[in-house]
């Protein structure tokens, strides 16, 4: 359940029976409707009622994409961001209807699929804020009065709590808001709350499940019953994939954009390490965490990257962007992006089992398609022998993150808390409070991450250490990827997407995924080894994913793009689940009380 305190109506029970008039008579305690509308609402009796007129449209009057006043607005699972846009600015709703709206939709499904940890108990109000500042002609860019949520790793200087999906945080504070959360409030967006991931980034574990956090619990997909959702953005994944807000955002250290993004019918954007500020997120890895969008089209996603992009004092790795601005990410959603390009496929990266058969016909059939749109396919440009064996075979991948993790946890975010309500001063503290905190779920939920981080007996300042990542360096660069893209003069790779994060993991570079189908109708059911979680099963998304080197997110982009607008696969994939509750109920809801009161 989402946490009282970050609720969603402030109402008392003696109102009205507030219990059968929410989504069609699903039930919700009252210790679940706590405080979050207190803005204009002239009693608690008149958030009673206008509840009860937002089930009585969303249920019997209205059909669900249309207001009051007949005018068509997209369901909130297809919406984009210029639909909503251009709805905000002929005032055929407001940002505090997409707030409502928004968070009903949470509050449907989150019993079941378990997505969002907290909501912004100010989210409204800065919606009102926002609205206010439309009114007076005043916006801040396309995405003013947009919300958007975050995973729970990103640091927020409000009433939400960053914890990594670890009690050992919560309670914990910030002295300022991290650089992307400033980022997404400048350019008015509404941080409307946080996402559920898998604990500590997955970085905790070696025998947990993706999605799952003590703080949070087990966050489920959406595209069969039990779905695994993949991590570590599992939360912002599913939430983004049905439309509980407008898009998220997600961080990757090696795949937890991407991954997700491929098993929810995402587009996902893992951005060059450097392109995003990492500042007052919590950290593995410096060299390879990044933060970047997860969104149901790439032209939403490039606008929520336009917004988070760009040099950052607090992040030194970012004052290595080869430009004063960032690129336009949204013009270069071009049709023709593909035409006159090189796209190269590495084939020895990925040794497909029986099981992908479904998966390498879609890839195909979408290789004709790119080179359909003027691309030129430069088939078998493979990684060195030397780089695919120390690839797979090789443990100095891990020992970069742990080396970095010791270091960067205690003096990238530990150390600035301003409050620490437990104390964690580095990974030690951590560990210890993780094995004697119950609902850490240690020992089922073992610490073998941070056991072999802190077994290492050295950081990431020692000579070791230099030596594991200039490794990394070879494997993924002179002879792997970079290489192959600098020996062949390519625009781009492209791999199915679950062979595509690990080597511009160790490099640092981009890498888009975009959906390429789902797993057909006699997909055997392959649950995980703790039996919670579905693995394998009918209906389940897959991604193709375009890579290219540092800072030519742009370009795949473009590439991305050309290639949704050819095929629109996303659009053939659909969740099972999918909340009821509509923007244009909202409009009609407000519209009905409005003339009441």
């Amino acid at each position: 359940m989402i946490p009282t305190s970050v609720s969603l109506f402030d109402f008392h029970p003696s109102s009205c029976s507030i219990d059968f008039v929410i989504f069609h008579c699903s039930i919700y305690s009252p210790r679940d409707l706590d405080s979050f509308v207190k803005m204009g609402s002239p009693s608690h009796r008149a958030i009673s009622l206008w509840l009860l007129l937002l089930s009585i449209v969303s249920g019997h009057y209205l059909y669900p994409n249309q207001t009051g006043t007949g005018l068509t607005i997209s369901n909130l699972i297809d919406v984009t961001t210029e639909e909503l846009e251009t709805g905000l600015e002929r005032g055929l709703f407001t940002s505090s209807d997409l707030v409502k709206a928004y968070v009903a939709r949470i509050q449907e499904v989150n019993s079941t699929l378990n997505v969002v940890t907290e909501i912004n108990p100010d989210a409204l109000s800065i919606a009102v804020e926002l609205d206010a500042e439309r009114a007076d002609g005043t916006t801040r860019g396309p995405l003013h009065g947009m919300p958007i949520l975050i995973k729970g790793n990103i640091g927020t200087a409000d009433k939400l709590n960053t914890t990594a999906g670890s009690f050992a945080l919560l309670g914990a504070t910030l002295p300022r808001d991290s650089t992307i959360a400033a980022k997404l409030r400048a350019a008015g967006v509404i941080i409307l709350g946080k996402t559920n991931l898998s604990q500590w980034a997955n970085f905790r574990s070696f025998n947990s499940t993706n999605g799952w956090s003590a703080y949070g619990g087990q966050t489920f997909g959406a595209y069969y019953p039990q779905q695994d959702p993949s991590g570590s953005s599992s939360g912002s994944g599913v939430a983004s994939s049905l439309g509980l807000a407008l898009a998220t955002l997600g961080t990757e250290t090696s795949g937890s954009i991407l991954s997700p993004s491929e098993f929810n019918n995402l587009v996902g954007i893992k951005p060059t390490v450097g392109l995003t500020s990492r500042d007052l997120v919590i950290p593995i890895s410096e060299r390879q965490d990044t933060v970047g969008p997860m969104a149901r089209t790439v032209r939403d996603a490039a606008y929520l990257l336009q917004v988070i992009a760009g040099k950052d004092l607090n992040d030194n790795y970012t004052l290595a962007q080869p430009f004063e601005n960032p690129p336009d990410y949204v013009g270069a959603c071009n049709y023709s992006s593909l035409r006159g390009k090189k796209i190269g496929i590495p084939r020895n990266i990925f040794t497909p089992g029986e099981e992908d058969g479904p998966v390498l016909a879609a890839f195909q059939s979408a290789i004709q398609t790119i080179r359909r749109a003027g691309a030129t396919i430069f088939d078998n440009v493979n990684i060195t022998d030397f780089a695919l064996d120390r690839y797979l075979n090789s443990n100095t991948s891990l020992i970069v993150l742990e080396a970095d993790f010791v270091s960067d946890l205690p003096l990238k975010y530990l150390s600035k808390l301003v409050t620490n309500p437990n104390n964690v001063q580095n990974l030690v503290d951590v560990r210890n409070f993780t094995q004697t905190f119950p609902p850490e779920d240690y020992p089922d939920r073992d610490t073998a991450i941070f056991d072999g981080a802190l077994d290492l007996g050295f950081n990431n300042t020692s000579p070791q250490f230099w030596t594991a990542y200039q490794e990394n360096l070879e494997v993924a660069g002179r002879q792997g990827i970079l290489g192959v893209l600098a020996n062949y003069s390519l625009d781009a790779l492209v791999l199915p997407t679950h062979y595509s994060a690990g080597l511009p993991a160790l490099v640092g570079t981009p890498v888009v995924t975009v959906p390429l189908g789902k797993s057909p109708a006699n997909t055997t059911v392959v649950y995980n080894e703790r039996g919670t979680l579905v693995e394998s099963a009918p209906n389940i998304p897959f991604g193709l994913s375009f890579i290219g080197p540092a800072w030519s997110e742009a370009s795949l982009i473009g590439f991305a793009y050309a290639y949704e607008q050819r095929t629109m696969v996303g659009d053939q994939v659909q969740p099972y689940l999918v909340p009821k509750v509509e923007l244009a109920d909202v409009v009609a809801a407000r519209k009905m009380a409005g003339s009441i009161f």
